[in-house]
């Protein structure tokens, strides 16, 4: 039984904490693109849940990073990538796409999400 200011890991009742770890380790992964809809070296936008994300084929490995540019809202998924940089295309700020940090001030990031892909799926992993 649980009380009142308990949680799950204090009860004795081993079906409640094995929910509970179950539930906390679940994760919200979503398939947002095929593999072969993102050319190497190119980027795109998508919406997920209502948040804009943008996806990056970097030499055949994919990155996920917060879509709208922290700067004034461009959408870095149309953006211009080299290497892993990609640049905004509406005032020129540029974001690496593996950890989202702006390249002038590295205190500056986008949000960055963590990728997978399964059966030619790619699937991103949201909070």
């Amino acid at each position: 039984m649980i009380s009142c200011g308990s949680t799950p890991e204090e009860s004795d009742d081993h079906s409640v904490k094995k929910v509970f770890q179950e539930t906390k380790n679940m994760s919200n992964w979503i398939e947002i693109a095929k593999v072969d809809q993102i050319p190497v070296g190119q980027g795109k936008e998508f919406t997920i849940n209502g948040r804009i994300v943008a996806l990056f084929n970097v030499a055949g490995e994919f990155q996920a990073i917060d879509g709208i540019c922290a700067h004034a809202g461009g959408p870095l998924g149309e953006g211009v990538l080299s290497g892993c940089i990609v640049t905004c295309p509406w005032h020129g700020w540029q974001y690496d796409v593996h950890s989202g940090a702006m390249c002038l001030n590295d205190q500056i990031r986008q949000e960055s999400f963590p990728v997978k892909i399964e059966d030619n799926a790619v699937l991103v992993e949201m909070p």
